[in-house]
């Protein structure tokens, strides 16, 4: 096909599947140059709309589509929502049952899946590869691809494996994803997955929508407020801790601001219903750690605030970047005190334990998963990690970073919780359901599976027990033990709700005398997070410079011109307008901010003889006054609202 056919053909498939007539920037170049069989890095800033650039080409291509994605949590969700849209979808990882796995393979085999999404852990299974060698995969797909670059800030040592794909598969060509990465990660990106020539398609990592604003204060709590109070429309606050997360979520309440909490440790029904309440519009705040965020496409955040700091600015981009997915005027708030610069200079120790330390863990997991010295290679563990600190009084902070550690040096892979929901698959035809001879409980059970979820003949479906219970005002255990009867009778297969955390031996368990801990994986990476610490700090607490522009550098892009809506450029504007030229501005924009339902920007500005950007970071400090609101781009009274 010639490159207008290619672009013809997609834009078709986007419109038939998904309903829109046109590409978002770069989309489109990145899916005409797979489409030519080209290695392609696509850099697409958070929101930018990452998936549909290996999906349109799944519909196009023949066979499958190999999604190589470290979300396990979120595999599910995406292969149901690719189904809604008509595109068929199975996905693997260790979770999975043997059945589950069976069930996936099957449906690659007679071609019912277009897209076959992978853990990176599973790569490691040869009979997962075995199996993999006999399909036919056009496109092999990394998402998240920072995570294969020892140079980024969340390597995954797992994510390796993911070249020998281009010994299996030699015509596929690669396209690597990612929204966050440095220059040095992009070369390394391209050299680990032997790209054939250099390919990097990007948009600019510019968001002239957010206004990122930094807050140096003693009180934290009492800022948040004011900023949210003073701000409209939904916000996320990220904190580190769990344990924050609830106690600022309450603390938000007790003001009379609606806020919930949410964390990778809450059951999966838990996350479900907070995440909808504030999709709806609810719950206005979610305090949250960085566990929420991924896979939720809100486009109409308006703030995101950071009580706690991450430890680079790839992380801090990423979580950032969910404010203002639709275009309009949002806020990115960094809310910190002088003292929390000695915290993240402390973060380095508790990242890098002493290697004897590192070696006592790698001792204590071997005892406590009973896996001998000289064994163990291959094995998948389920490893309770909050047991284990518990049972050998270890620092969690610090335990956590040693097995991070052990499994970037090779030893092990430590796969954080993964938790998953009950589900369950109806086995038996219709009629032998009801040839089953079952007590009242067990056939009430039965029955109300039939009723109320569809599509269990064909695949597992998610059920809650918690629910089915009180529908059916019946307990909670009396609803697990009839699905688990009707799975020894092979009627159905029931999965209940677990959360595994798991280690996996990469090698046989060593003494710990005999551990290696290379210099690439202990000095040289410790290095990498000072200097990532240092460009943190630079950014927060630099003097004078405008943040945009400190990120744009950061991720090797030449800035012409200051953004002018950052806290910095706006305290410089200040300066150089007259006090005249600013009461003038102010007194007219809350004569007609007072008016019933306001103004947008763009009358106020020709009502003011001024530019919309002179208007915008007017009503941006009326509105941090608490004089006016600021909603989109309509500025109203605060007074009305």
């Amino acid at each position: 096909m010639t490159p207008q056919e290619i672009r013809d053909e997609a834009r078709a498939v986007l419109r038939k599947y998904w309903g829109y007539d046109s590409f978002r920037p770069v989309q489109e170049d990145i899916i005409l140059s797979v489409m030519e069989g080209r290695d392609t890095l696509g850099l697409l800033p958070t929101g930018g709309g990452k998936s549909i650039t290996f999906q349109v080409p799944a519909m196009m291509l023949p066979g499958l589509t190999l999604v190589v994605t470290p979300l396990i949590s979120l595999m599910k969700d995406q292969v149901d929502n690719l189904r809604e849209h008509g595109l068929k979808a199975v996905y693997f990882h260790a979770g999975l049952t043997l059945r589950e796995n069976n069930l996936a393979i099957d449906r690659c085999r007679l071609g019912k899946a277009k897209l076959m999404y992978v853990s990176p852990e599973k790569l490691r299974s040869e009979r997962f590869m075995s199996t993999l060698r006999l399909m036919d995969v056009s496109l092999i797909v990394v998402d998240e691809a920072h995570c294969i670059s020892q140079w980024g800030y969340d390597f995954r040592p797992s994510y390796l494996r993911i070249s020998e794909l281009r010994d299996v598969f030699p015509d596929a060509p690669v396209l690597a994803l990612t929204a966050s990465a440095t220059p040095a990660v992009v070369d390394d990106i391209m050299k680990v997955l032997r790209f054939r020539e250099p390919n990097v398609l990007s948009r600019s990592f510019l968001r002239d929508n957010i206004s990122y604003v930094v807050r140096i204060v003693d009180d934290k709590m009492r800022m948040l407020s004011e900023v949210l109070r003073s701000t409209s429309g939904c916000a996320i606050v990220y904190v580190r801790s769990r344990r924050r997360t609830r106690e600022i979520a309450a603390a938000l309440a007790a003001d009379g601001i609606s806020a919930d909490y949410y964390h990778a440790g809450l059951s999966p029904e838990e996350k479900e219903e907070k995440q909808n309440r504030w999709k709806h519009d609810e719950t206005r705040v979610m305090v949250a750690t960085n566990a929420f965020g991924m896979g939720i496409d809100k486009p109409d955040v308006r703030v995101v605030a950071h009580i706690d700091m991450p430890s680079s600015i790839e992380e801090y981009y990423q979580e950032s970047g969910r404010a203002g997915r639709d275009g309009k005027p949002s806020y990115a708030v960094i809310i910190t005190s002088r003292q929390f610069k000695g915290r993240l200079t402390r973060r380095i120790a508790e990242a890098f334990p002493d290697k004897e330390f590192i070696g006592h863990v790698y001792e204590m997991a071997g005892n406590f998963l009973n896996i001998a010295v000289g064994s163990g290679y291959n094995t998948i563990n389920e490893f309770n990690f909050n047991q284990f600190c518990d049972t050998y009084g270890l620092p969690p902070l610090p335990a956590k970073s040693a097995l991070e550690i052990l499994t970037r040096a090779g030893y092990i892979e430590f796969v954080e919780e993964t938790t998953s929901r009950s589900r369950v698959m109806i086995l038996y035809t219709k009629e032998e359901l009801y040839g089953l001879d079952l007590d009242d409980t067990t056939d009430q059970v039965l029955n109300f599976l039939l009723r109320n979820y569809t599509g269990l003949f064909a695949d597992y479906v998610y059920i809650n027990e918690t629910v089915m219970s009180e529908r059916m005002h019946i307990s909670t255990e009396s609803v697990y033990q009839s699905l688990l009867y009707l799975g020894r009778l092979h009627a159905v297969h029931y999965v209940p709700r677990s959360t595994t955390p798991y280690i996996i031996y990469t090698t046989s368990r060593e003494e710990p005398k005999y551990l290696v801990i290379p210099r690439t994986v202990y000095e040289d990476q410790r290095e990498r997070l000072e200097e990532r610490i240092e460009a943190m700090k630079q950014l927060v607490y630099g003097d004078g410079e405008c943040r945009m522009n400190v990120m744009l550098r950061y991720f090797g892009e030449k800035p012409e011109k200051d953004c002018g809506m950052c806290d910095v450029c706006r305290a410089r504007r200040k300066r150089s307008v007259t006090p005249d030229e600013d009461a003038a501005l102010r007194e007219t924009l809350l004569y007609l901010a007072g008016q019933p339902g306001g103004h947008d920007v763009n009358y106020m500005a020709r009502q003011a003889g001024v530019k919309p950007e002179r208007v915008v970071e007017m009503a941006r400090r009326l509105a941090d006054e608490g004089l006016v609101k600021f909603t989109g781009l309509n500025i109203q009274s605060q007074s009305q609202s």
